[in-house]
């Protein structure tokens, strides 16, 4: 699922509201013209109004529908802004009908309930929600919603065929600035239709302090799984960037990357068979390497034997510059 965008609105000013929304990590505020600063003194968060960072009629437009026939012209506007759409009666016009046409699209809310309802319209959902409340329970519970959004993996078993060293490379270690549970880790692999659960290194042994906010994830060239079904390149990632983190159970949520680091080190070649397909991956051979199997336990690679079985998350069709495509590619 998309990551939804939250504006607070704080008409009339009211600091607390500001704070619990900085707090909850809302994507901006709207205020009036004299309240700018007063937004500005208290955390770095863009600002909506004439006077702000994001501004009515030039970055988005509030619609107000009057009839059906409004309909063509909000898809028409959101082609290069943003649509607020404004109703008192989504009868008038379903939102699905909106939300078919169009991924630019906010509506306002005022509890949890009807963030719910917009974020999950044709599984897809508004593009994010304007929040006009003062009640702070339900300012934090939308913000919650908003910001725990996860997508559901279909992971799957896959039985080991081969593991050995193939000398020394670059791998790469990321550091999240959330601490994984259990069960958990990242999904990365040599090729995009077939990614392996590399597990967090938070299990407790003899040699190594755990670091449950870090997953030793492979090789630099390989892909990694991001948020919205998208992946990247190992090489790629950097501070500020977000990862998609997912458990034994398919259950993924959003990390943003503190630190990654880049190191030579002696690797080990993975290879698993699923449905008379073969996948790989490379990943460092030392101890503290994991992957996932099926009940969520970790096994190390260094105890990994062919036959055992492992989670894998696999697709259909390729990926162009990391948005997958209905195309057949062969990566060996």
């Amino acid at each position: 699922m998309n990551k939804k965008e939250v504006w607070i609105k704080v008409i009339p000013w009211q600091k607390k509201l500001v704070t619990t929304a900085l707090e909850g990590g809302a994507d901006a505020i709207i205020v009036d013209r004299e309240d700018v600063e007063k937004v500005r003194q208290l955390g770095r968060i863009p600002v909506v109004c004439p006077d702000g960072d994001i501004k009515p009629d030039h970055d988005f437009i509030t619609y107000r529908i009057k009839s059906p026939e409004d309909l063509n012209e909000i898809v028409k506007e959101s082609k290069t802004k943003r649509v607020i759409v404004e109703t008192t009666d989504w009868h008038v016009i379903p939102l699905e009908n909106l939300v078919a046409q169009t991924g630019n699209l906010m509506v306002p809310v005022r509890n949890r309930e009807e963030a719910e309802m917009a974020f999950n319209v044709l599984e897809v959902g508004v593009k994010g929600v304007v929040v006009e409340t003062e009640d702070l329970s339900e300012v934090k519970e939308i913000l919650r919603l908003a910001k725990n959004q996860t997508e559901n993996v279909e992971l799957q078993a896959a039985r080991v065929i081969s593991i050995r060293p193939i000398g020394m490379g670059d791998r790469v270690c990321v550091d999240t600035c959330i601490e994984i549970e259990l069960g958990a880790g990242l999904l990365v692999g040599n090729s995009s239709s077939g990614m392996f659960l590399v597990h967090a290194e938070n299990i407790e042994n003899p040699y190594v302090t755990p670091r449950p906010f870090r997953v030793n994830v492979g090789a630099v060239h390989a892909y990694i799984m991001l948020p919205g079904g998208k992946t990247g390149y190992l090489s790629e990632l950097k501070a500020g960037d977000e990862v998609l983190v997912v458990n034994y159970e398919g259950k993924s949520s959003v990390a943003v990357v503190g630190r990654v680091k880049v190191e030579k080190r002696p690797l080990l070649l993975v290879e698993v068979e699923s449905d008379e397909t073969n996948y790989s991956h490379i990943v460092q051979n030392a101890e503290t390497i994991r992957f996932v199997k099926k009940d969520g336990s970790a096994i190390s690679v260094v105890e990994l034997q062919e036959g055992d079985e492992i989670l894998i998350y696999k697709e259909k069709g390729g990926r162009h510059f990391g948005t997958k495509i209905d195309e057949t590619i062969k990566e060996k």
